[in-house]
Order: structure tokens, then sequence, then C-alpha cells
């Protein structure tokens, strides 16, 4: 089996740290949507389908700067990011056009600069941040295929 996917994801990953240097500082990084661009190889037998796949990834990113005490932002900068993705998933069908299946992929999306557009005092030397990002996604499905029973023929007009 091969094919071509397209995937877009909205997200909703956030996290946040202290700073090390100046712990009245804190930073956040929010991931609002994946995309992926991958080829699939797979190998089928009866209603079982096992694949590897592996392309392009994108997520659009936001970090921000902020007090740690009062929460208020101070600086804060966009980026949308390109790397890497692999994948395994595997699918089975339980019964006619129902099919479930799990899927696991790795996203490297690489190290980057952010420079933040607002100078505070305390923020002077944190203007250019480096951030690096690797994302871990797993998904479970429930599909159903429209059409007729199987792969049948498809439906034609007859005149």
């Amino acid at each position: 089996m091969f094919g071509l996917e397209a995937q877009g994801d909205w997200a909703d990953l956030s996290s946040s740290r202290v700073s090390l240097l100046d712990p009245t500082l804190s930073t956040s990084t929010k991931t609002d949507a994946i995309g992926l661009f991958t080829a699939q190889f797979g190998w089928a037998w009866n209603a079982a389908l096992l694949y590897v796949k592996g392309g392009a990834a994108v997520t659009d990113n936001t970090f921000t700067i902020f007090d740690t005490l009062t929460g208020i932002g101070l600086a804060s900068a966009s980026a949308t990011r390109w790397g890497g993705t692999l994948g395994v998933g595997f699918e089975y069908g339980f019964a006619p056009n129902w099919s479930i299946g799990a899927e696991y992929d790795h996203l490297w999306m690489g190290t980057a600069n952010n420079s933040f557009s607002i100078v505070d005092p305390r923020v002077a030397g944190i203007l250019n941040n480096r951030i690096s990002q690797d994302v871990d996604m797993f998904t479970l499905r429930i599909n159903y295929r429209f059409g007729g029973y199987g792969y049948g023929a498809p439906v034609a007009a007859r005149y």
C-alpha cells in the first residue's frame, strides 16, 4: 500500500517555566495548530493494515515572557515552524465500511531563535530566546467509509 496524506489539527499544547537567570520572569510556549504532509507505506492482510509514514510537519506557536508574580505579559513572539515527522500506525476493519485505528507520530521541529518586540528593563537581556521543540502525537480513531460494501465498483448512472 502507498498513499499520500495531508492532516491538520487544532491544538492547545502549552507549557511555562520560571527563568533560571531571573526568577521574577517566566516563559510560556503555546502550540495552536499542527499540520502533517506525509507519504505512507503499508502492508495489508485480511482486514488489517500496518503502515509507516514520514514527511513534513508544521506548527503554529506563540512564545511569551511574563512577570512570574503577576502573570502580566511583557513580550511575545509568534512563529510558524517547519520540521520533519515519522510515524507508525495500525488499522483494522471490524465491520463492513467500519474500521478502528491507532497511530503514533514524532515531530522534529528543531531549534529556533525568537526575537521579541518589546523592551522591558528586565527583559532586555532575553530579547533573543532560543527554543527547541519536539512533539509526540498519539491518535485513536474510528472510521466510516462511505459507499458500497468493501471495495466494490463505484455507482454509475445507466441510461
